[in-house]
């Protein structure tokens, strides 16, 4: 139980920090801005808008990771839409699916290939991550886009009218909410563990706050249910694991490296994410994968392949969040179906190329 919480406190940690980041960040119209600005360069193109948005959201996930992205992204996308008058349908899906396809390039891009990296450093005179895994996350991202733009391809043929100018905002509280956002990527990839950054930039915003704004200390909307939702999954797998868990999804993944036998596991694996959630799933299958091959595919399965259900990664449930807030909601049955589409030509794409 200790070696869990060592492993899954700092995922915790992340995203609850990462949340404070986003909530203040939102409240001093930072996301506001950068749509106004999105949309502006755009020139009035919905193609070169939504393409605009598909390297925000690619850059954003491998550099700050899906997490921030769904959290930091999706309401700059939405805002986007609302201040042009468009559809959010596209550009929300287009930021939920990149969120979790996109996220495979490095270890940061997803709380799973942190937890991977404890099974990399084990092999002796391992290859890095990235080498590893910069095919299968290149796959993924390319046939998420294609897949997005043949489902939507009607809708990228219009036009927009630019945006108005974003409301004023209060300067200073603005100014240093961008600053703390554009400061955490670097700090993401510098090596040091994420949380660590995560938590000191929610805390400076914090006091920011209460000094510039104190009402809105009391506005923040935190996910303490989503956050005891994964604390009680992740005690379930682990005492699971120990009483014949490990053994069963052992017969289910196989244990060879050929095509069909990583085509396998990683379809098993995105189908166990979906059912749960990607993280305690990767913590359950990561004992039977073996060989770097085998956890390439697994990754592929948890990262690219846990979108078909809202509650897959905690990505998607963050994104949804925010959809909410927005006064954007997807349709559930449309989400699912198209989300599955994706999800099967992400994985098999990525699988294909380990």
């Amino acid at each position: 139980m200790v070696d869990l919480i060592e492993r899954v406190g700092p995922v915790i940690g992340f995203l609850v920090a990462l949340t404070i980041v986003a909530e203040i960040s939102e409240r001093a119209g930072v996301f506001d801005v950068a749509a106004h600005w999105a949309a502006r360069v755009a020139r009035g193109s919905v193609l070169r808008l939504w393409l605009l948005i598909v390297v925000l959201a690619v850059a954003s996930t491998i550099v700050l990771s899906l997490d921030t992205t769904a959290v930091l992204l999706t309401p700059v996308v939405l805002a986007v839409a609302r201040q042009a008058k468009l559809d959010g349908t596209l550009f929300a899906l287009t930021t939920v699916w990149l969120a979790n396809t996109a996220s495979l390039l490095l270890p940061v891009s997803n709380l799973t290939n942190l937890l991977a990296l404890h099974s990399f450093s084990r092999i002796p005179d391992h290859p890095s991550y990235l080498s590893v895994m910069w095919r299968p996350a290149l796959a993924a991202i390319l046939a998420t886009v294609v897949v997005a733009a043949i489902l939507y391809r009607r809708q990228l043929r219009g036009r927009y009218v630019t945006a108005r100018p974003a409301d004023p905002h209060d300067r200073v509280l603005l100014l240093t909410a961008a600053g703390v956002c554009v400061a955490l990527g670097p700090l993401f990839v510098s090596g040091i563990m994420p949380v660590f950054p995560a938590a000191v930039a929610a805390a400076f915003l914090l006091v920011v706050l209460a000094v510039r704004d104190r009402p809105g200390l009391r506005a923040l909307d935190l996910p303490w249910r989503t956050v005891a939702a994964l604390v009680v999954l992740f005690v379930v797998v682990d005492l699971a694991g120990r009483h014949g868990l490990t053994d069963a999804i052992g017969a289910l993944t196989g244990q060879g490296s050929s095509v069909t036998d990583l085509m396998r596991l990683s379809g098993v694996s995105a189908v166990l994410g979906n059912l749960g959630n990607n993280l305690p799933t990767y913590l359950a299958i990561e004992p039977v994968t073996g060989s770097l091959d085998r956890h390439a595919a697994l990754l592929v399965g948890v990262n690219t392949g846990s979108i078909v259900t809202v509650w897959g990664t905690v990505a998607t449930l963050l994104w949804r969040q925010r959809c909410r807030r927005a006064g954007v909601e997807v349709p559930l049955r449309t989400y699912t179906w198209q989300s599955a589409l994706v999800a099967v030509c992400a994985v098999v794409a990525a699988t294909l190329v380990i």
